[in-house]
């Protein structure tokens, strides 16, 4: 346990500037009020849900979060949407494709299938593990976060992506995302294989 504690802090240290990008405060808000978007959109989820989906959403939010970053993430994972509040209430997804790349002390992250799609990078923020990157519908070309407009909020095709990641284990993980720019309150991205 405390080699991977030691990892974790080496990994946080050795990062080179350009991979923790600087989050604009339109990002910065949305994870500033991660618990009460979040608390809101389950609200919602459980009053309106269908029981398959209501289960689903169980299993992606249940186990304890462990260390966040492990050499063992690496390499291809199911993934599977889930969207609460808003206009849907709840939405469960069937799985996609996705993959994470051990790179300049975090992780790479890219959704590789489906028609909303999205890439960017895993880091330590603040004494957790946070995911920024750019949404995009299949066959756009996104451009980097850091090469994002300072007042882009989105245009349907392309939008910012902040999200806080949950390692339960190596064979399943989260990605939760507050207030996503498209159709609901709160995105969980489930990591399972």
């Amino acid at each position: 346990m405390m080699r991977r504690v030691l990892a974790v802090c080496l990994m946080c240290i050795a990062l080179p500037a350009g991979a923790q990008e600087v989050l604009r405060p339109q990002e910065q808000s949305r994870l500033a009020r991660y618990d009460e978007i979040a608390g809101n959109a389950l609200l919602q989820a459980f009053q309106t849900g269908a029981s398959g989906d209501l289960s689903a959403l169980t299993r992606a939010l249940s186990g304890t979060p462990q260390v966040a970053f492990d050499q063992g993430l690496s390499g291809d994972w199911n993934c599977r949407t889930m969207k609460l509040g808003g206009q849907t209430g709840l939405v469960v997804y069937s799985p996609f494709k996705c993959r994470l790349t051990f790179q300049d002390g975090g992780y790479l992250f890219e959704k590789l299938s489906g028609s909303q799609r999205t890439k960017g990078f895993l880091s330590m923020r603040d004494g957790r593990a946070v995911y920024v990157g750019v949404g995009f519908v299949a066959g756009e070309t996104p451009p980097a976060y850091t090469d994002l407009a300072p007042d882009f909020a989105g245009d349907g095709t392309i939008q910012p992506d902040i999200a806080v990641f949950e390692r339960v284990s190596n064979q399943r993980a989260r990605m939760m995302f507050p207030a996503p720019v498209v159709e609901s309150d709160f995105d969980i991205l489930e990591l399972t294989r």
